[in-house]
């Protein structure tokens, strides 16, 4: 009550309903934010899968020579590529890696065209095969057949390359090149296809190429939870 002896109005209580509604409101703009967020993400996604797929199917193309390293980018990883030329086989570099195979490494190989040199990624060995002594090398002119790939700098998870103790975590394309001084090199390199290479080793044709797409669960979440939290106001405003 007042000096009066008037009861005054609850306008404390009034406050504290209009600062909660508001709150909740906010909640809902946010969650539904982030609905359509993940909405657009699933479309960004499935474009990204078909047009890769549609790389995948394609006829190889030539690899990109140096007049367009400049502008390869994630638009160009996975395409089929092929080059002509040979393999400098006493300057590759295995990369730790696990596959279906088992654990191993990639043996990444530089490929000499006459136009540059690439590094080939041309596949798996097991641990015994680490040792090029261990394999047959491709000798002569060979024409290479694979996926473009983009290089992969610093290292693997909470590992990083390196380059002096022959520690190699990553395919880091500029790392591995300035290590065996091969002067310019192609940005990128090549994971060749599953053609059989002398002797059976390594093991080409492992790329996996799989993108998680979990956006529409995420966005249905994200909508329900905004449609809970209405449900639960609308109720706490009625009662």
């Amino acid at each position: 009550m007042d000096e009066t002896g008037q009861t005054q109005p609850p306008r404390r209580g009034r406050v504290r309903s209009v600062v909660a509604l508001t709150g909740v409101l906010l909640a809902i703009a946010l969650f539904l934010g982030l609905g359509v967020w993940q909405v657009e993400r699933r479309a960004w996604k499935l474009d990204l899968i078909a047009r890769v797929d549609a790389r995948l199917a394609a006829a190889p193309v030539p690899a990109p020579g140096p007049p367009d390293w400049a502008g390869i980018g994630r638009d160009d990883e996975y395409t089929r590529v092929t080059a002509t030329g040979h393999f400098l086989n006493d300057h590759e570099t295995p990369v730790l890696a696990v596959t279906i195979h088992g654990s191993g490494s990639w043996i990444l190989t530089p490929f000499v065209t006459p136009e540059f040199t690439v590094l080939v990624n041309r596949g798996f060995v097991p641990p015994d095969k680490r040792d090029p002594a261990t394999r047959e090398a491709p000798d002569g002119e060979v024409t290479v057949t694979g996926l473009l790939r983009l290089a992969e700098p610093g290292g693997g998870f909470l590992r990083s390359n390196d380059p002096a103790a022959g520690r190699w975590y990553s395919r880091d394309v500029a790392a591995i090149t300035a290590q065996d001084g091969l002067g310019p090199a192609a940005p990128y390199f090549i994971d060749a296809d599953a053609t059989p290479n002398p002797g059976g080793l390594p093991i080409g044709g492992l790329t996996v190429v799989s993108f998680r797409n979990t956006h529409l669960i995420y966005a249905l979440t994200w909508f329900g939870l905004a449609a809970g939290l209405a449900a639960l106001a609308w109720r706490s405003r009625r009662f």
